[in-house]
């Protein structure tokens, strides 16, 4: 399998994943130039998606949509209720009939030789997921805009090789910071997302000695930095009640801005 942060951040998220033969996009948060241009970088285009998945509906997980949609004609998959609150977003345009796929959490969908399967997530959208995809006997998960976690949310993130999770803020940060009062309530609510210490507390549940790589993502632009999420993280692992060190493991920052490595495994 393969699995590359094209943007993750909460200005723009886009997330590819796929085998040899299969190639999927995790949500269309940024350009249609963008896309290409990240898809570009480890020699796929636009034209080798067979299809899209939606997290949901906000601006920064669609704003792409229909301008790929519409070149592409490529296949898109969401639960019902963020298909139907996507087509009020502003911005997104004309869908082409035919494209919308239903899926339903907990039920798998498998496009060419790759396996994806839907979770429920916890966040102020209309029927928001994560996502789980396998293939060959590899497997990765993309869990971000998470407000927090439950054993149901640990059970879909055991046992993977990869793992892109949410560190969007800093608590402290965000509580000094210039939002306003309705908006930190919000980011700090259980439909909100997940901090730092909370990224780094999910990812002790889940790790286990075959974990090849963990990407930290869906960053906040203002109460937050890569290298403060690294450091929080890492030290929510190396102190808590687990048998591992952050060292143990690769675990890196999705970029706001461009692209990152394309990690095979």
């Amino acid at each position: 399998m393969r699995l590359c942060s094209i943007a993750s951040g909460s200005n723009g998220n886009c997330i590819y994943a796929g085998s040899d033969s299969t190639s999927v996009l995790i949500d269309a948060g940024i350009s249609g130039k963008r896309i290409e241009q990240g898809l570009n970088s480890f020699g796929c285009t636009g034209r080798d998606v067979d299809a899209v998945f939606l997290t949901h509906e906000h601006s920064d997980h669609i704003r792409g949509l229909g301008v790929i949609a519409r070149r592409w004609k490529v296949p898109i998959y969401a639960t019902r209720g963020t298909y139907e609150a996507m087509l009020d977003a502003p911005g997104i345009g004309k869908i082409p009939d035919g494209l919308f796929h239903e899926i339903i959490p907990d039920v798998p969908v498998m496009i060419g030789d790759v396996t994806i399967e839907p979770f429920s997530i916890s966040h102020d959208a209309a029927d928001p997921v994560g996502y789980r995809m396998s293939s060959g006997g590899k497997s990765a998960a993309v869990a971000t805009d998470m407000g927090t976690y439950s054993d149901y949310t640990i059970r879909h993130l055991q046992g993977l090789d990869v793992l892109l999770l949410e560190a969007n803020h800093d608590v402290h940060m965000l509580e000094a910071g210039r939002y306003p009062y309705y908006l930190k309530r919000r980011i700090l609510s259980d439909k909100g997302h997940l901090s730092n210490e909370a990224s780094g507390q999910l990812l002790c549940e889940v790790l286990h000695d075959d974990m090849k790589a963990i990407i930290l993502g869906h960053l906040s632009g203002e109460n937050n930095y890569p290298a403060l999420a690294y450091e929080t993280v890492s030290a929510e692992v190396t102190m808590g009640d687990n048998p591992y060190r952050s060292k143990d493991f690769a675990i890196s920052v999705a970029r706001r801005d461009c692209g990152g490595e394309l990690i095979e495994f």
